[in-house]
């Protein structure tokens, strides 16, 4: 079992250039239906058979997991099925004619330019915090990237003269993303004002990620979503934010303002166009609004 794992992961490592977040998302799914297998005395990858995989669905099933969460665990064992067929190690993927649930469509969820403006007017100009977490929520909303690909970001990552930031994405993809002059304002009044204040609590050697936190070290996912809820907080708005809701946003905005749709999917770092036609769903739920409430004989 244990040689078809590492046989799997060195396969999305380096044939698939997997993220790490896809990774731990693969074990979990491995090791949940490892277990199921223990529980049935079954012990060997190429002992499961279909009727044995039905069990397993009727199990996630009765746990009340969400029909994203059992879609992913399918296609999980799927993949690994499909590489141990490929290396003879099993004869068939009894994973194969397993059907994947229908995904639930939810829209994304954005802000509204007046809510981003009421949010950007909460801060205060003096505050080195204040001033670095500006900074971050303009780069957010700005660029449509990823917190994690924010945490990563060096000083270096910036580009001042032409106005682009290095993004080093999901699947260890690069890409080069506009940055406008807000953000870019917001990040020169933080190097120039709090970042220094921040690096000077740091013990030990320097630090050359873009963003720090309040003992001068980098920042993490957590410690942005920390900042976003404290800041809407602040904001008094009576809304629940994330930093995935501001990606949502660049994006909505965007396309708002008649930009194409394949420069929101490059600039979001998107592999296929259908992962950003989602947020069309949006755009015409709010021209059917506009069209209802304007047009004289809606």
């Amino acid at each position: 079992m244990e040689f078809e794992k590492q046989l799997f992961f060195q396969y999305l490592q380096i044939e698939k250039n997997s993220s790490e977040h896809t990774l731990i998302n693969y074990e979990l799914d491995i090791n949940d239906f490892y277990v199921f297998m223990k529980q049935h005395n079954i012990t060997q990858f190429s002992a499961v058979s279909y009727a044995f995989v039905r069990d397993y669905l009727t199990e996630l099933h009765r746990r009340k997991l969400s029909r994203a969460t059992v879609a992913r665990k399918i296609s999980s064992m799927r993949s690994l099925y499909r590489l141990l067929e490929r290396e003879k190690l099993v004869e068939e993927n009894p994973f194969r004619i397993a059907k994947l649930p229908k995904s639930e469509s939810r829209l994304p969820n954005f802000l509204y330019e007046e809510e981003m403006n009421q949010l950007f007017s909460s801060f205060s100009t003096t505050k080195p915090l204040d001033i670095r977490d500006k900074a971050i929520i303009e780069i957010l909303y700005a660029t449509g990237i990823r917190v994690s690909e924010c945490c990563r970001l060096k000083i270096k990552d910036i580009d001042f003269s032409i106005g682009t930031i290095f993004v080093f994405g999901k699947g260890k993809k690069e890409r080069y993303v506009p940055v406008g002059s807000f953000a870019l304002d917001a990040i020169e009044n933080y190097l120039e004002h709090s970042r220094p204040e921040l690096l000077k609590k740091k013990t030990g050697s320097g630090n050359d990620h873009l963003f720090l936190n309040f003992r001068g070290g980098p920042l993490t996912d957590r410690s942005v979503r920390n900042i976003l809820n404290a800041r809407i907080q602040a904001a008094a708005l009576t809304i629940h934010i994330s930093p995935h809701m501001l990606r949502h946003t660049f994006a909505t905005h965007l396309l708002n303002n008649g930009a194409d749709l394949r420069i929101v999917q490059e600039l979001l770092g998107h592999e296929k166009l259908s992962s950003t036609q989602i947020y069309t769903h949006v755009t015409k739920d709010r021209l059917r609004d506009v069209y209802m409430k304007h047009h004289p004989r809606a």
